[in-house]
């Protein structure tokens, strides 16, 4: 169950975190793994260890917010049978000390970031008979954040654009669903405790652990397992869906 044999799968932001993890999962399910990443050197480790074990991967270099780059990727790969559109920045503030730039960066990378993506996938997945996209959304899309304004609005759209393409492609055997994770630990969450919290990282950490009410933030293997999935031909009725991955916290957290 769940294999991916003969499929080809573009991940965006395939290089660390939840994307590196969706990325060897994906290849040791059988898939071919396409990693877009916006630097050279993000992916190169998650390629090795995909390929160490058998797996067949290979990156590309572009911003998902460049639509013309975007493009070109995707015809060099030619017809896909999965998108996961993975990247995505974080941002931390309220309305009144948002400023625009850090509002429109927010919004470019990963709400056109996501259009981008599956604009230049669709004539590809079509090619290939159809397919499956995945958008990783966020509980921020469906409960109130504090300090998330931005990327709370940057998820609520990318809620809303799987729904569309769900509806739109239904008929030429396209699937899309999304994916909604509470905190997840990864580097980015190590970095940014580090960051803003020097020398009390231990002690956030767990606060922040302990957010959600089953006690501990998801692990990224959690949510690539979910993609898969997903993305798998098990999951051939599901389409236009949200699933938030969360430990309970947008049920049980009241």
């Amino acid at each position: 169950m769940f294999r991916l044999d003969n499929k080809i799968a573009v991940i965006t932001g395939g290089g660390s975190g939840i994307g590196k993890s969706i990325s060897i999962l994906f290849a040791k399910q059988g898939a071919t793994v396409h990693i877009i990443e916006q630097n050279e050197t993000a992916p190169q480790q998650t390629v090795e260890e995909i390929k160490k074990a058998g797996g067949k991967c290979m990156s590309h270099v572009a911003d998902v917010s460049a639509q013309g780059k975007i493009i070109e990727v995707f015809k060099k790969i030619g017809p896909v049978h999965i998108l996961i559109n993975n990247a995505g920045i974080a941002h931390i503030g309220k309305a009144g000390n948002t400023s625009e730039a850090d509002f429109d960066k927010v919004i470019l990378v990963n709400v056109k970031g996501v259009y981008n993506c599956i604009y230049s996938a669709l004539p590809q997945l079509q090619s290939a008979g159809g397919g499956v996209i995945i958008n990783m959304a966020s509980i921020a899309a469906c409960t109130g954040l504090a300090d998330r304004f931005a990327y709370s609005a940057a998820k609520g759209a990318v809620a809303a654009m799987t729904l569309s393409v769900a509806k739109d492609y239904i008929h030429e055997n396209i699937r899309c669903n999304s994916i909604s994770p509470a905190r997840v630990h990864t580097p980015f969450v190590d970095g940014f405790l580090k960051k803003n919290y020097p020398g009390n990282e231990e002690a956030m950490f767990d606060k922040l652990s302990k957010t959600q009410p089953i006690g501990r933030m998801g692990k990224p293997e959690e949510v690539a397992q979910l993609a898969l999935y997903l993305c798998s031909d098990e999951a051939s009725f599901i389409t236009g869906c949200d699933y938030p991955i969360d430990g309970g916290f947008i049920k049980l957290n009241t």
